[in-house]
């Protein structure tokens, strides 16, 4: 794919903002919160396999902090998936040279948008790498802070099995970045954020990277860069240290250089959601758009998971794969209809959006499976913001524990439940501690999928 300006302010989430003349909403625009000040913008950076949409929660913390919503951006990567050796091409993956290019130009496009003269950058996991390879190789001069969330900064293993992978310590795109006596460049604040003992890439134990009993080389500490402000926030998981309440807080603080007003979401009056629908050729989660996709949004009970009304939007996807926009109200529960040639109808299902959102972004649920063989209903829980903890968190489908979460250090961000046929149109409720979903079940002989999607 081609990166041209269009290609990078879609990725961006701000090219429906710039084209079709929407204003923002009245209470984005006169936000009764503190002003900014000379806080500079700030461009969120997604980890391996992700995308721009994980950012969706610190993105509306910062603009219930009085941050512009134009100031603030999330990049999608083209195809976010590493690479197994960085200097080796693979279909529909990217090598940190790959990363480091799509992200110069990302930092660009927010520059030329805003006007300022530099930007911080945040990112979560393989999203440090990039930031600091461009840091230190070209770019470093436009960053002004850099967060590093998770980033596993000394590799997720230090082996001489597979030099050439990026998470390698031992590889020579670590060595290059931590060669020195500071591990850090001058000019550029850096942070990083990690996780007291509950990173599921930063283990001395190789079982969670498919080596149990061999050590890792690698602790607890290793997100830690010698030069920078190096924090501790907690029993967090991997991905938690990016995007949980506690993470903004840090962020927050850091680039502002004082407390945030506030933590909670602060609601809008008007909410309106859009993003993109993106593919997984190959079985690789891409960004690339996807053409032709057909998607319906509805406003649906909390309760029972049932539809109240018509779609509030219908529409299909062009060659940019934008959907949207879809204004919609901020205290109804909904239900997200993709419909993509090749993948299975997949019916997500959302907790009430308090804010407006470009980043709504979109991939089909994955293919049914031998293992889904006899399943008359199929219904998936995620949490795309951090991993089910057991027992740390309270993790309950259709009422039960989850026999698929394991315990200990989280490692899992989805659960399935499989059920038959005879029940097939009743409701299925996914709790995760406060935030509770309920979902109608859809007929998997029909290739349907319900896809309960948690916000926290």
């Amino acid at each position: 794919m081609k990166l041209t300006r269009r290609t990078i302010l879609q990725s961006m989430g701000t090219l429906p903002l710039l084209t079709s003349g929407l204003s923002l909403p009245a209470s984005a625009q006169t936000a009764a919160t503190p002003p900014a000040g000379d806080m500079p913008p700030v461009l969120f950076v997604h980890g391996n396999g992700d995308h721009a949409a994980l950012w969706m929660t610190s993105l509306w913390r910062m603009e219930s902090n009085g941050v512009p919503r134009a100031r603030l951006a999330a990049l999608n990567f083209t195809d976010p998936l590493a690479r197994n050796d960085d200097a080796v091409a693979q279909p529909n993956r990217s090598s940190t040279d790959d990363q480091r290019r799509e992200l110069i130009d990302a930092i660009k496009a927010l520059k030329e948008r805003t006007g300022a003269a530099r930007v911080a950058l945040v990112g979560s996991s393989r999203g440090g790498n990039a930031i600091r390879n461009v840091v230190k190789n070209g770019g470093g001069a436009d960053v002004s802070h850099a967060v590093l969330c998770g980033t596993p900064n000394h590799g997720v293993f230090d082996w001489d099995d597979s030099p050439g992978s990026e998470f390698n310590g031992r590889g020579p795109f670590l060595r290059s970045l931590n060669a020195g006596d500071s591990e850090v460049i001058p000019g550029t604040a850096f942070l990083t954020l990690r996780s007291d003992g509950l990173d599921k890439y930063a283990q001395a134990d190789g079982r969670l990277v498919g080596k149990p009993g061999v050590p890792t080389g690698i602790t607890a500490e290793g997100p830690a860069l010698k030069g920078a402000t190096n924090l501790v926030i907690g029993a967090l998981d991997h991905r938690e240290v990016a995007f949980h309440p506690r993470a903004f807080r840090e962020i927050y603080k850091f680039i502002a250089g004082r407390e945030p007003a506030f933590i909670a979401i602060q609601p809008e009056s008007e909410v309106r959601i859009s993003g993109l629908v993106t593919g997984t050729p190959g079985g690789a989660p891409t960004n690339r758009p996807v053409a032709g996709a057909s998607v319906e949004v509805y406003r649906v009970s909390g309760e029972t998971g049932a539809r109240q009304g018509e779609p509030v939007y219908r529409g299909q996807t062009g060659a940019d794969g934008r959907w949207g926009p879809a204004q919609i109200d901020s205290s109804s529960s909904i239900e997200i209809v993709l419909t993509q040639p090749g993948a299975p109808i997949t019916h997500f299902y959302r907790s009430p959006f308090p804010r407006s959102s470009e980043v709504v972004h979109l991939r089909a649920a994955r293919p049914l499976g031998q293992a889904d063989a006899g399943a008359g209903a199929i219904v998936i829980m995620t949490r795309p913001r951090g991993y089910f903890g057991l027992p740390r968190d309270i993790v309950l489908l259709d009422g039960k524990e989850p026999a698929d979460v394991q315990k200990g250090v989280p490692t899992d961000a989805a659960t399935t439940l499989r059920l038959p046929a005879g029940d097939i149109g009743r409701s299925v409720t996914g709790l995760f501690n406060e935030e509770r979903i309920t979902a109608r079940l859809w007929p998997a002989s029909e290739s349907r999928i319900a896809l309960i999607e948690l916000t926290n």
